[in-house]
């Protein structure tokens, strides 16, 4: 397993061990301590995933394996960094897992590779090429919004500062999914061979929201009046032009502007299945999995039995002066 780190790899990880799967992880050396403390029965082992020659000697060891899982994620989503990990190692690992063997190969991808404007998007959808013409029998998964990324502005409401939001707050809506029950789709992939050959876009249970709906029951979860303030999606391109502008003096202000393109992207793309006739996106379409939903979680957030883990795509986050 690759990408076991992260958080949706973490909890992946939880649930193949739990449903008594033997897994090998493979991560960095100085995140070995973390994978052995909280999962001790797991098999660790570690090199760099940018490296092919650390991933064929130090991952695989000529090894055979029943499935390979990658959950490896650029940080920033910038040109560079997707390219080196959600385009880069992925297709290395691809190809030396095929040296040992027919192992069944599960991606997890993303839901916005359906509307490819970003780095990041690209570098996905180049492997998910690459996967799907490799001859390995293969799963892509494309979940919609993590909770994670829709708990940026927990602690600003909680600060007394109003949910931001673009336009009147209708623009997107999506299906958010938890990790627990991405890492549950992730294992049933094992045993459903309907599951095989297939892109599969996941959304979590229930019906697709808005941010004025997810802004409305955070602030009544905290026991406060909602209070909204929108933000006008022409500041943002203003912001990003002007950060283009600056890009042509030096590559911090390009990867700033890059960073500016996606909190773009996520303020005015749903995180749905898209519809190829019309164009539009779909909440019907967009499958629901498991159990667990965005407004328990914010409850759990209220109450102080969950911490938000912020993703590093997430639109806001507890940092923001809006």
């Amino acid at each position: 397993m690759f990408g076991a780190t992260g958080t949706i790899g973490r909890a992946t990880l939880n649930e193949l061990l739990r449903q008594g799967h033997h897994v090998v992880c493979f991560v960095r050396p100085q995140a070995a301590a973390k994978i052995q403390r909280f999962a001790p029965e797991t098999v660790v082992r570690t090199g760099y995933v940018t490296n092919p020659q650390s991933i064929r000697q130090d991952a695989f060891r000529g090894d055979e394996f029943d499935a390979v899982i990658s959950c490896l994620s650029s940080r920033t989503g910038i040109p560079d960094d997707a390219w080196k990990i959600d385009h880069q190692a992925n297709s290395d690992i691809l190809k030396i897992a095929k040296e040992t063997g027919k192992p069944h190969f599960i991606l997890l991808s993303a839901i916005c590779v359906q509307r490819p404007r970003l780095a990041f998007q690209h570098a996905k959808l180049a492997f998910e090429a690459e996967l799907q013409a490799s001859g390995l029998p293969y799963s892509i998964i494309r979940p919609t919004a993590f909770f994670k990324s829709l708990s940026g502005q927990v602690e600003r409401v909680k600060a007394g500062k109003p949910f931001l939001i673009f336009g009147d707050g209708t623009l997107t809506s999506c299906k958010p999914i938890s990790d627990h029950d991405v890492a549950s789709f992730i294992a049933e992939c094992f045993e459903n061979p309907a599951m095989k050959n297939k892109v599969l876009p996941v959304g979590g249970p229930g019906e697709a929201i808005t941010p004025r709906a997810q802004g409305t029951y955070l602030f009544q979860s905290l026991g406060l009046e909602p209070r909204f303030r929108k933000v006008p999606v022409a500041l943002m391109d203003w912001i990003i032009r002007a950060l283009e502008f600056a890009g042509r003096f030096g590559p911090k202000y390009r990867d700033k502007a890059e960073l500016a393109r996606i909190g773009r992207y996520y303020a005015t793309e749903s995180m749905l299945v898209l519809n190829p006739k019309t164009g539009l996106y779909d909440a019907d379409a967009t499958p629901s999995f498991g159990k667990e939903t965005l407004f328990e979680f914010y409850k759990k957030l209220a109450n102080g039995d969950e911490t938000p883990s912020l993703g590093d795509h997430a639109v806001f986050d507890r940092k923001s002066h809006v």
